[in-house]
């Protein structure tokens, strides 16, 4: 197994409490449930049953020139890029089907998005030499979407990676960086970048949002059970970045005011990148239709040897030393530093009731300079 899968056999908690009914052992065959990482009683049913909401395991891509007829200049996508390829998944399909099964640059991978924490997650999808395939459990825990693979049939949490009961219990996937933007910003950067298609195989409404009204600050998290973190209203977007273990969160309402900034974290300099203009997926019924809200992205700022300061100018992000303009995927498009990219760092954007239950010893920003 590869030393960037990591193995917890030791905290795999014995099955002595756990007592499965016959509908579950029937439902999951493969699965083992004597062994587990997470208190069973945590996991709870979302509604829909197993496989119920339908990964795509044949995704089909459209060129992006195609793809402006039926999508909309300001609604989100999630950007992937690995070797020479870019794509965009947009989250009018990931809506309703949460999971793709994809490979990119040789690479297979699940392309991952929990609406009901608004956590949008690359892994990828080779353990130990062996490619998975995931679907829907049909649960949830902390209100976050559990995987499964339909190779053991273990359970995975979407929102850690990391394989909660089953055969897997105690492993985690390998993330790969990933960014939620606007498809204009995709478009512009990647002309020649491919675009999930809706030819899917499932007839589904694309672009209509099934939970409109969710993402309001004041609303309560769907199915989390757990008390919210009183530091922050449960639905704020945040920005988290992690370095060394350390976790520091960026409310996007904050980012908003001051789109750039140089920062650093655990000896890491990095930079956050903020654009105000994508329209919020689980506003309105129409996602075309939601208000604008902020993609944030982040990233190292030590190129090579050189340590890069940003600032915003006249709407373009530019570095103090040479003047070069970058974009949100931290890549220099004009100047003496174009063709460079800023190397990845783990961050994303997600609710702040999800990333904190998950991480609740996170540093949360409250002022920007």
């Amino acid at each position: 197994m590869p030393a960037a899968v990591l193995c917890f056999a030791a905290l795999v908690m014995p099955a002595l409490s756990i007592a499965q009914s016959a509908e579950d052992r029937a439902e999951w065959p493969k699965t083992d449930f004597s062994r587990r990482t997470v208190n069973f009683a945590e996991i709870e049913s979302g509604g829909p049953p197993k496989d119920g909401i339908p990964a795509i395991d044949r995704p089909r891509f459209v060129p992006v020139r195609e793809a402006r007829a039926w999508l909309n200049a300001k609604e989100p996508v999630l950007v992937l890029r690995l070797g020479r390829e870019a794509r965009a998944y947009p989250i009018r399909i990931l809506m309703f089907h949460e999971i793709v099964n994809d490979s990119i640059s040789g690479v297979p991978v699940a392309v991952t998005f929990c609406p009901l924490c608004n956590a949008s997650m690359v892994f990828e999808r080779r353990v130990g030499g062996r490619v998975l395939d995931f679907g829907t459990t049909g649960r949830l825990r902390h209100s976050d979407l559990v995987m499964y693979d339909r190779q053991t049939e273990s359970w995975w949490q979407q929102f850690t990676g990391k394989g909660i009961v089953g055969h897997y219990a105690g492993t985690t996937l390998i993330k790969l960086p990933s960014e939620i933007t606007a498809f204009e910003d995709f478009a512009s950067a990647y002309r020649r970048g491919a675009v999930l298609s809706r030819a899917t195989g499932y007839v589904r409404p694309y672009g209509r949002n099934p939970y409109a009204g969710y993402d309001r600050i004041d609303q309560s998290p769907f199915l989390f059970a757990s008390k919210t973190d009183p530091r922050l209203p449960p639905m704020e977007r945040v920005l988290s970045v992690t370095v060394g273990g350390k976790h520091r969160l960026y409310p996007l309402t904050l980012l908003e005011k001051h789109p750039i900034a140089n920062r650093e974290l655990g000896g890491v300099p990095y930079v956050v990148f903020s654009k105000r203009g994508m329209a919020s997926p689980l506003d309105t019924e129409r996602i075309p239709a939601g208000r604008p809200i902020a993609a944030a992205t982040a990233f190292e700022r030590r190129l090579d040897a050189r340590m890069l300061e940003f600032r915003l100018r006249d709407g373009k992000i530019l570095d103090a030393a040479t003047g070069s303009e970058w974009n949100l995927f931290g890549e220099a498009v004009t100047g003496p530093l174009k063709g460079q990219r800023l190397p990845a760092i783990d961050s994303g954007v997600h609710f702040a009731f999800a990333w904190l239950a998950f991480n609740p010893d996170s540093e949360i920003v409250r002022t920007l300079p």
